[in-house]
């Protein structure tokens, strides 16, 4: 069983194959998100957030090719694993080329691709940990104190700091300089993978650069890529 609850988004568009493999995939603790073509994939990329994602290759609408093709235009980060009728070694090279981590054979064995799916989310799980941030931290002559749930800018004024505050601005810190997409901001700070709006987090940025910004008009260091989340840069 997984030690985590992991969230897989299953591409197959052979109806009995797609039921079996989210059966086994839950079975082992996983949360499954089930498609069944190459454009309802990658909507469902973009309005979730997914640790995996298992995609055929013969698709409808879109083929798997192309749909990791998009994919990895915006997330470079994302485990994926191919599942192809096509077996040849150009085939696989493609995949790979493409920017799949893995690429599995149909037919396959079941024992097999549930290894290569924990394997992958491992190794997922070890490139995300970040060295953990110490409890008071600098930037600036700003100051965060994570513990006390305050936080101190250049005026040496104090500011208090809600706990949902405090935690997407440890998670924006953690990992600065690179963007955080909306849905792992949504999932790790409010607990959930959907969300209907991203006026809330809008907010929550706007407050931090009234904090910390010399000119919350030409933000420093908080900043908001349209489309796709938010980034602290030092």
């Amino acid at each position: 069983m997984a030690d985590k609850k992991f969230s897989i988004l299953l591409v197959e568009d052979e109806e009995n194959l797609q039921e079996a493999l989210k059966l086994n995939l839950e079975l082992e603790g996983y949360e499954v998100t089930s498609s069944y073509d190459g454009a309802h994939a990658l909507k469902a990329f973009h309005g979730e957030h997914f640790d995996l994602i298992i995609l055929d290759v013969m698709l409808p609408e879109l083929d798997g090719i192309s749909v990791c093709e998009t994919i990895r235009l915006t997330n470079s980060d994302i485990p994926i694993l191919i599942l192809s009728a096509k077996n040849t070694s150009a085939d696989r090279v493609l995949g790979l080329k493409k920017g799949a981590d893995d690429y599995l054979s149909k037919p396959f064995n079941l024992e097999e691709l549930l290894l290569r799916v924990n394997k992958l989310l491992r190794k997922s799980e070890q490139l995300a940990i970040k060295q953990p941030l110490p409890d008071i931290y600098e930037f600036g002559r700003n100051k965060i104190d994570f513990k006390a749930l305050e936080g101190s800018n250049k005026k040496e004024e104090k500011i208090m700091l809600s706990k949902k505050e405090t935690m997407l601005l440890k998670l924006l810190i953690e990992n600065k300089n690179e963007v955080v997409p909306r849905e792992k901001i949504l999932q790790t700070v409010w607990g959930y993978n959907v969300y209907p709006t991203t006026r809330t987090i809008d907010n929550f940025i706007l407050n931090f650069r009234k904090y910390f910004e010399d000119d919350s008009r030409n933000p420093q260091y908080f900043h908001s890529v349209r489309g796709i989340g938010y980034k602290f840069t030092e």
